[in-house]
C-alpha cells in the first residue's frame, strides 16, 4: 500500500513522502506476533515548493495503533539527513488491523502534518 501527501503546516513545513507498508509474520492457526515494515523516501521540497536539502532533515516520527485517529505507539528515528531512502520494522504486533502514519521534522524543529494513515491487517 502506498500513499503520498503534501500538507500545509503553519510556517514552514516539509512535504511528506510516500509510505510503503509490508506485513509479515504469523503461521497457520497460531496467534503469533507480526511485523510491519514501513519504507519511505525523504521529501525533496517543502509544502510551499521550495527545495529542502537533506541536511535540513532531522528526524522521522512514526505513529501507529489500532485506531487511525488516536495512535498509541510512537517511534522517533533520528538521522533523517543520512539517507534518502529509509525503512523501519515494527515488531510484535498482535492480529488485527493496525494503522501507521509518518511525519518529518526539520532541523529548525518544524514538524510536518502526519501522512494519511496506511493500514495492515494481520490474521490470527
Amino acid at each position: 500500500m502506498k500513499c503520498a501527501i503534501c500538507r500545509r503546516l503553519p510556517g514552514i513545513a516539509v512535504c511528506l513522502l510516500g509510505i510503503v507498508l509490508f506485513g509479515c509474520g504469523g503461521s497457520g492457526g497460531v496467534s503469533t506476533p507480526h511485523s510491519a515494515v514501513l519504507s519511505w523516501s525523504a521529501p525533496a521540497t517543502r509544502v510551499n515548493g521550495d527545495r529542502i536539502a537533506m541536511g535540513e532533515l532531522d528526524r522521522y516520527v512514526i505513529r501507529y495503533g489500532r485506531n487511525p485517529k488516536e495512535p498509541t505507539g510512537k517511534i522517533v528515528i533520528g538521522g533523517a539527513a543520512s539517507a534518502p531512502e529509509m525503512s523501519y520494522t515494527i515488531r510484535n504486533l498482535q492480529p488485527g488491523t493496525w494503522y501507521f502514519t509518518i511525519q518529518v521534522q526539520d532541523t529548525a524543529g518544524l514538524l510536518s502534518e502526519p501522512s494519511e494513515p496506511v493500514s495492515k491487517t494481520f490474521q490470527p
